[in-house]
């Protein structure tokens, strides 16, 4: 069918069935979401003019973005963008795609952030680093990761989003960090290498390996922040960890035998384990 002759009722309908055939769960809700934002339509648009036919440029953007999608990038790679926060961070290939169990990590820095200096390790797009600073009132905020290329991303979503109180620096955890901070909170690799194959597509193909992989049982990160942390914490600090639903307990742990105390579980929307705090006394 000629793109210059696609209604946006067509549109639709076409979209949705490519991405039905690529066994893509939630293709309706993903076809529609693409056209919204290629067409500007609104729902309420759509339905009282269905027939529209669409403009050329805007049919032939749509058909695009619909066969990458079909090829199972996440919706988000597709679009070139994740809202998170009540803010819009780029991403790429390159980072982790920010989730909405992340926000209540975010939520619980901003309640002891006033005037403290927070080091977000494995930052990614600067999401968590990058919202703590323009949500928050942080004395400083500096982002650290291990990729360059993750970290330009992070730059960018800086930049783009006017976030002045935040630096970026690569480092592998610790390595290249020279000072003490009052809150250390960091979203690292947390799922178990065997489970990465078993998960979808979207995600084993596409999701950077280096943002997901936390060996073998899933917690090496924990471990190795945890263990040097006490050397770049001030006196009177906490930690925050975003954690993997099963993993409250083993983390709890390893907080404690690195001279953590009063840690707590925190539970998220759906009910399920997703943040570890402590504070260390120094």
């Amino acid at each position: 069918m000629d793109a210059e002759k696609f209604s946006y009722r067509e549109l639709l309908k076409t979209g949705t069935d490519k991405l039905k055939g690529a066994n893509i769960e939630e293709a309706e809700i993903d076809a529609w979401y693409l056209l919204e934002v290629v067409s500007g339509l609104s729902r309420a648009e759509y339905f009282l003019h269905p027939e529209y036919v669409a403009d050329i440029d805007k049919a032939e953007e749509f058909l695009r973005l619909i066969e990458r999608r079909s090829k199972r990038i996440p919706l988000s790679y597709v679009l070139g963008n994740r809202d998170f926060m009540g803010f819009s961070f780029k991403v790429n290939e390159n980072v982790l795609i920010p989730e909405q169990e992340t926000e209540l990590l975010v939520e619980e820095v901003l309640k002891w952030c006033d005037g403290k200096s927070v080091l977000d390790l494995c930052t990614g797009s600067g999401c968590i680093a990058i919202s703590i600073s323009l949500l928050g009132k942080p004395g400083k905020v500096v982002g650290a990761d291990i990729s360059k290329r993750a970290l330009e991303v992070a730059k960018e979503n800086a930049l783009l989003l006017k976030a002045q109180n935040v630096k970026f620096l690569q480092s592998d955890l610790f390595d290249k960090i020279n000072e003490k901070f009052d809150i250390i909170v960091s979203n690292p690799p947390y799922i178990e290498t065997e489970v990465i194959e078993k998960l979808q597509p979207e995600v084993r193909e596409y999701i950077p390996r280096l943002a997901l992989d936390g060996d073998k049982d899933g917690l090496k990160f924990y471990r190795k922040i945890t263990e040097y942390a006490p050397k770049y914490l001030n006196k009177n600090a906490v930690i925050f960890y975003e954690i993997g639903y099963n993993q409250g307990s083993e983390v709890s742990d390893i907080l404690y035998g690195n001279g953590f105390t009063d840690i707590r579980i925190i539970k998220d929307y759906s009910g399920l384990d997703r943040i570890v705090m402590a504070n260390f006394k120094g």
